[in-house]
């Protein structure tokens, strides 16, 4: 059976491998579809492409940041994951473009804030983990505080200081998710919300939020997730099974920055072909 991995980073957002050693360390995991899916951008989507070996298929994909009502009266964080969009629509690159300003703001004043606390960070320190033309996150002051010695990990730095509504959180103008769902079939693409019952990551969506977004055109939801509980992945099917939407598995692979390996989580070829046959923007790339 296909060894299919929906969900993957470079080191073009907040992941450690390159474009080209994200597709070597696929290949040699024996993936067979890889989906690139950078935060906010689409800026490793060439590389991948060149890089991309015989028979190994790519989609090409992002990581949408989102606001959604939470269904309990509030507002919750979310993430969009849009795949085979056509990048060069005008809705898409300008609030990828908007969304990465967020970033640099975001990162900038969440490093200020833990200089002030007398944490040894400054900005040249955290912005030199940044490469050149990626996109910004906590991931790189999580860094360079495992650079000065403060945490022994990225994962301990998000743990106990980065972490949503920690005393050095700073907010960012997320896209509503709705309008995030709307973008990317504009642009020919198809969307799945990504670990959506990640509960150890802080507040979650209802179901019934799910569901909604369902009825206005989000094509899947990502089911199989380390992040997800035994009971929330079984709950995360049985709506998908009441509203239509396709399941996907994935490894939201960082690199070094987590410990999870590529095609720890994986998704059903039917399911993923189903997806595909949704998608009128760009097409999956056959090495």
């Amino acid at each position: 059976m296909p060894r299919i991995d929906l969900h993957a980073h470079t080191n073009t957002s907040d992941g450690t491998d390159t474009p080209e050693e994200l597709v070597a360390t696929a290949a040699a995991a024996g993936v067979d579809v890889l989906a690139i899916t950078d935060h906010d951008t689409t800026g490793g989507w060439d590389r991948a492409a060149a890089a991309l070996p015989a028979g190994m298929r790519l989609v090409r994909g992002a990581e949408f940041s989102c606001v959604s009502d939470d269904g309990r009266g509030g507002r919750v964080s979310v993430h969009l994951l849009g795949y085979l969009f056509d990048p060069a629509h005008p809705a898409i690159t300008a609030e990828q473009e908007r969304l990465r300003g967020e970033r640099v703001e975001r990162l900038r004043a969440m490093t200020a804030k833990m200089a002030d606390a007398g944490y040894p960070v400054d900005t040249a320190k955290v912005f030199s983990f940044l490469p050149a033309g990626a996109t910004a996150g906590r991931p790189h002051l999580a860094r360079a505080l495992v650079a000065a010695g403060v945490v022994a990990s990225v994962d301990q730095a998000f743990a106990e200081l980065l972490y949503t509504g920690s005393p050095f959180y700073v907010p960012k103008a997320d896209t509503p998710v709705t309008r995030a769902v709307e973008m990317i079939r504009d642009a020919g693409g198809v969307s799945v919300f990504a670990h959506p019952l990640a509960r150890k990551r802080g507040r979650v969506v209802e179901p019934s939020v799910i569901a909604d977004l369902a009825a206005a055109g989000l094509a899947g939801v990502e089911v199989d997730h380390r992040d997800h509980a035994p009971d929330d992945r079984d709950l995360l099917r049985g709506l998908a099974a009441e509203t239509g939407l396709l399941m996907t598995g994935s490894s939201d692979y960082h690199g070094t920055n987590k410990t999870i390996p590529i095609a720890a989580e994986t998704t059903d070829p039917e399911q993923f072909e189903a997806l595909v046959a949704k998608a009128d923007g760009v097409e999956v790339l056959t090495g």
